[in-house]
């Protein structure tokens, strides 16, 4: 069973727990090491969207940036305070980002230069929002949207999905059917664009994970579906598995389950991205 978490959050930005009661707790479970990803979502009219009261609301600010500037700002201390425990403790700790990919130029340079001022040592990428005539959706404003528009953007889901994995930015991706978190995007009508993701996913040689916060929900399975598992095993997608820890008590958790149904799935490459390439460098893809 894979003995480590990439895909993590801590408190400060929507986690519960510090870093410190997360690296113990890693310890306590004899993993080999752990990374933290906290959301990196940038976007001009960010604070615009409806969902932005609430989060302030629940203290979740530091998620959420209006310019690149902001994002800088509120990561550096986070790293910064992973870096001195790295130091105390000597236990392989990295930097990561659950990165949220907008499919503009203007983002794409932001982020790079980003990344060249932060240096994280690897990127998850990720798709919260759809964005269609400069407004944001959530994936909880679309369980709310009317039919044909619901459709549209779950559309642009998979197209954000896609372009994503074109980038070549990212280590891996995120949750690959996260709208399934409201109970959209599980009928046959999505079997085409599923199906053109994982495509993409394969040819531009990029990695998924298999995310078992989706175990919280009442379809028995994680993120991606049983049917999107079998897509990736024909595909020889390497695969990842994460537990989307928001809290200590989160860490590995069904990550057995999770490994058996990718096994019974097909899958057969696993993927960590710190066996094939040096620590500090920001992936092994192109920025």
């Amino acid at each position: 069973m894979q003995k480590f978490s990439l895909h993590t959050h801590t408190i400060g930005f929507d986690g519960k727990h510090t870093e410190e009661q997360m690296l113990k707790q890693a310890k306590d479970l004899g993993w080999s090491k752990i990374g933290f990803s906290n959301h990196f979502i940038v976007c001009p009219y960010i604070k615009e969207t409806k969902m932005y009261e609430a989060a302030l609301q629940r203290g979740y600010q530091n998620i959420y940036s209006s310019s690149f500037e902001e994002a800088i700002e509120k990561f550096k201390p986070h790293y910064e305070r992973i870096d001195e425990l790295k130091e105390k403790t000597g236990f392989p700790i990295y930097k990561g980002m659950e990165v949220d990919f907008f499919r503009d130029n203007e983002w794409r340079e932001g982020f790079e230069k980003a990344c060249a001022v932060l240096k994280p040592d690897y990127l998850i990428g990720s798709a919260h929002f759809v964005a269609a005539n400069k407004t944001l959706y959530n994936t909880h404003d679309l369980k709310n949207a009317p039919k044909e528009e619901q459709n549209l953007l779950l559309h642009k889901y998979f197209q954000n999905v896609r372009a994503a994995a074109k980038s070549g930015l990212f280590n891996f991706l995120a949750h690959l059917d996260l709208m399934k978190k409201v109970g959209l995007g599980r009928e046959d009508m999505w079997l085409e664009d599923e199906l053109k993701t994982v495509e993409t996913i394969a040819k531009a040689g990029a990695r998924a994970e298999i995310n078992t916060s989706g175990f919280k929900l009442a379809y028995g399975e994680p993120y991606p579906s049983k049917r999107i598992m079998g897509l990736l095993a024909k595909h020889k997608v390497p695969v990842i598995i994460s537990d989307d820890a928001h809290n200590f008590e989160r860490l590995g958790e069904r990550f057995a389950e999770a490994e058996q149904m990718a096994r019974d799935a097909g899958i057969k490459k696993f993927y960590d991205p710190f066996e094939i390439r040096p620590q500090n460098k920001i992936n092994e893809r192109s920025l």
